[in-house]
């Protein structure tokens, strides 16, 4: 990943420093430990870190500000991750609630199945006439 190209920089010293950028941004570093933050860029680069903050301030802000744009990349990716987990986790808890509640409704069905039979069996109807059942019509008015 490129963040400053190296075109029409003809002084060493911002020529290094816009390198120490790209690399730590690619997470390639080779002097440093690859952290983003002003120290390790100028570890980087080889200079002294107030070349950083007093003569190349254009560079320093510019890192700055793409190293914010990374780390809120990062976070908001970790986040993601988190928000992910616990949506699976929910889903999880629904899956087994789901299962608990259909294995009560089975339970229920049976056992309603088993009251009707038993209610026509002691009312002398057959079987076949307790499960159905018709309702009279009611007669609509007229407007």
């Amino acid at each position: 990943m490129t963040v400053l190209p190296l075109d029409g920089e003809y002084d060493p010293v911002r020529r290094d420093i816009i390198a120490a950028i790209n690399r730590l941004f690619a997470g390639a570093p080779h002097r440093s430990n690859g952290r983003l933050n002003v120290t390790q860029l100028a570890i980087e680069a080889d200079v002294k870190r107030w070349h950083l903050t007093h003569q190349h301030t254009d560079l320093k802000d510019r890192f700055q500000a793409a190293a914010a744009q990374e780390e809120a990349k990062r976070t908001k990716a970790a986040q993601t991750g988190d928000d992910l987990e616990k949506l699976k986790r929910e889903n999880a808890e629904l899956r087994q609630h789901c299962r608990h509640l259909e294995s009560r409704l089975e339970i229920y069905a049976t056992a309603l199945n088993q009251l009707a039979l038993e209610h026509a069996a002691l009312s002398g109807r057959d079987a076949d006439a307790a499960k159905v059942r018709t309702l009279p019509r009611r007669r609509q008015p007229l407007p």
